[in-house]
């Protein structure tokens, strides 16, 4: 089974957003169960807190199932079970680094490197733009991507 975990600073916004968007699509192209999908934090700010109430909203606007969640702090040993580690922002690169071993950090890539865009980017905060709408769209090209690129490149064989 593939496995990601989607990681922001505190594991509320956008990667919650960005694990749900992204089941959602594994389950419309037939392939659950042949994909494990998680998300957790750089930091213990919101540890133990649930979506925040406007990304649920979001979720909810779109049709994307959702379902309960506390916020986590990833750390080596959890990264260490997964295939790739999906980051938000440079912020989030800057934090994970500290957390990680050298080995686990191969794994980690920015979101919007999956979708599509000729330069990388961050991923807004929501937390801080209050533009969920924008955040969501910023995930589901990035989610569409990474399951495409998934597809593609056999990832689901190995």
């Amino acid at each position: 089974m593939y496995s990601i975990i989607f990681v922001c600073h505190g594991n509320i916004c956008r990667s919650p957003m960005a694990e749900f968007i992204m089941k959602d699509l594994v389950r419309k192209a037939g392939l659950e169960g042949r994909i494990f999908i998680d998300s957790a934090a750089v930091s213990y700010e919101e540890q133990g807190n649930g979506i925040y109430h406007p990304a649920k909203l979001t979720l909810s606007s779109h049709n994307v199932p959702f379902s309960e969640h506390y916020a986590h702090r990833i750390d080596d040993a959890e990264a260490s079970r997964f295939d790739l580690v999906v980051i938000m922002d440079s912020s989030n690169r800057r934090l994970i680094s500290r957390l990680l071993s050298p080995e686990n950090m191969k794994k980690v890539h920015m979101m919007m490197e999956y979708a599509g865009e000729s330069s990388v980017r961050d991923v807004s905060d929501p937390w801080y733009s209050g533009n969920f709408e924008k955040t969501f769209s910023d995930l589901l090209a990035g989610c569409k991507g990474l399951l495409s690129r998934i597809i593609s490149d056999s990832l689901l064989d190995k």
